[in-house]
């Protein structure tokens, strides 16, 4: 049973904790401002690009327990309601999307749609992660991943939902996933139509992940240097 005055609690407190946004705390952190740099979204990938492979994956990983923890909690709180669960979800979306104390700026909820969806089925949702990040290696894009993972995920969800829930709940958990559908679709407008003109921007994993290798190898390199000079100045 929906009790309305519960899920009005849940899109407020879930809305308000989509508004925290860990891309802009990491570049805080780091003296910058992540609208400014790259593509100027507050996500993972503009993450990723300008401040490396730990700051994207770690940031990646909260927007994913951003979604994850309320989503789960509303769900168990429930007695395990799917419409509590993906009200939650969405409304974590919504806030990370339009964060109304980012003037209504903020990133695409990809990572917080996964979370949402690991709350809902963590097996069918890491498979799914899995070969999205095939597809990213192969063709470089990450706004193509974050499609396969939305498409394929409300399209596994919505049948399990038609085949396992009642009437009334199935319709509204249906619509619910593709609300989430089309608010993903719709945060990623520009990069369909940069996929299209052939613009948008690629970011390769491999080549991160050497480039921050090369850069430790370097620093480790360095400071042994650093580490020997000294030594002689001492025995000197």
């Amino acid at each position: 049973m929906v009790v309305w005055w519960h899920i009005i609690l849940i899109v407020l407190g879930s809305y308000f904790v989509g508004n925290i946004s860990f891309a802009r705390i990491i570049a805080h952190g780091k003296k910058q401002d992540i609208t400014k740099l790259g593509s100027g979204n507050a996500g993972s990938t503009n993450v990723l690009r300008n401040f490396g492979l730990f700051y994207g994956v770690l940031n990646l990983i909260l927007d994913i327990l951003k979604g994850f923890v309320p989503a789960l909690l509303a769900y168990l709180l429930s007695g395990k309601n799917l419409i509590y669960l993906y009200v939650a979800g969405l409304s974590v979306i919504l806030g990370h999307n339009y964060p109304v104390i980012f003037k209504f700026k903020g990133g695409k909820g990809i990572a917080s749609m996964l979370g949402v969806f690991l709350a809902a089925d963590p097996v069918a949702t890491l498979i799914v992660i899995g070969c999205a990040l095939v597809a990213w290696l192969i063709f470089q894009y990450g706004s193509v991943a974050s499609f396969i993972c939305v498409t394929i995920l409300t399209v596994i969800e919505g049948i399990k939902a038609q085949q396992n829930l009642g009437t009334p709940e199935r319709y509204v958990v249906c619509l619910l996933l593709f609300v989430i559908f089309c608010l993903t679709w719709w945060a990623h407008r520009a990069n369909i139509e940069r996929l299209l003109l052939g613009k948008e921007n690629k970011v390769s994993l491999i080549k991160k992940t050497k480039k921050k290798i090369k850069e430790n190898r370097k620093q480790r390199a360095s400071a042994t240097v650093d580490s020997q000079e000294t030594t002689k100045k001492d025995i000197t």
